[in-house]
């Protein structure tokens, strides 16, 4: 473990372990790098090096009131990578993280990568517009937001609890430990930074950046997902990729690597072996 200094000053937290083919992972919102231990014991199991870093202005990286927007991010991915000149990567984002792997392939292109799995995730957009009628209306980030500035610490227990594992739905297997976990992890984080990247991740459109992949590109995404409703969002990622798979997997909720590893895994394996 450990960090890396940005050009603007921001530290990012990072963890390092194992030797062989670099796996980087890319955690959603308002997470941490402890949301990918499910797959980084599994990895590291297999003789991958593992990496996950925790996005500025989340979990133990600098709390910034500046940068929280997708071309930072992807910035400071690219300021990572290059620290730990990693060559012949694969890059998983989950949710918000999915859109920073985009962002990041398509900003600063593939010379260092060699495949990457968007899983959940956000692009290629998520707000409703003219453009993008299928989207969520604004006036649901609008409710994110005044969540976030009225109450974090029960906005934070209220999302892990429902929608995103999937435990509002009838005959769910509620986990009081994975939602506080979620909670613990969102609220290491700094609220400013935590509201700003409401609007990164939904207003963001990563159409232009799915276009020039040139890697392989895994598209994950569980039918039941509530957070990243499956309609306008994979299909559509697969649509635009030059090299994109789609997968989908029926009941499954937004939070699979952690409900569902047994199966993310594997898939996840086959695909970076393939």
């Amino acid at each position: 473990m450990g960090t890396i200094t940005t050009k603007d000053g921001t530290e990012i937290f990072y963890k390092d372990w194992g030797t062989g083919q670099p796996i980087v992972f890319h955690h959603g919102w308002p997470l941490s790098a402890d949301d990918w231990d499910a797959q980084m014991m599994y990895f590291l199991g297999k003789g991958y090096r593992v990496i996950a870093h925790d996005r500025r202005g989340h979990g133990r990286s600098t709390q910034t009131a500046t940068g929280n927007e997708m071309d930072t991010y992807a910035d400071d991915v690219a300021a990572l990578t290059n620290a730990l000149d990693l060559k012949d990567a694969i890059h998983i984002g989950h949710s918000t993280g999915g859109g920073e792997v985009a962002r990041y392939l398509g900003r600063h292109g593939t010379a260092r990568v060699a495949k990457a799995v968007l899983i959940g995730a956000v692009p290629p957009i998520m707000v409703k517009s003219e453009k993008n009628p299928g989207g969520l209306p604004l006036e649901v980030f609008d409710g994110f937001r005044a969540a976030l500035v009225a109450n974090r610490a029960q906005f934070f227990l209220d999302v892990p609890a429902g929608p995103f594992y999937g435990f509002n739905r009838p005959g769910a297997k509620v986990s009081q430990g994975v939602i506080e976990n979620w909670w613990r992890q969102g609220m290491m984080g700094g609220a400013k930074a935590h509201y700003d990247c409401i609007k990164a991740f939904s207003e963001t459109d990563f159409t232009e950046d799915l276009k020039k992949i040139e890697v392989p590109v895994l598209v994950m995404h569980g039918d039941d997902d509530q957070i990243v409703p499956i309609a306008d969002s994979a299909p559509l990622s697969a649509k635009l990729l030059k090299h994109g798979t789609l997968k989908v997997y029926p009941g499954l909720p937004h939070g699979l690597c952690t409900t569902h590893p047994d199966i993310v895994n594997p898939d996840l394996l086959a695909f970076i072996q393939a």
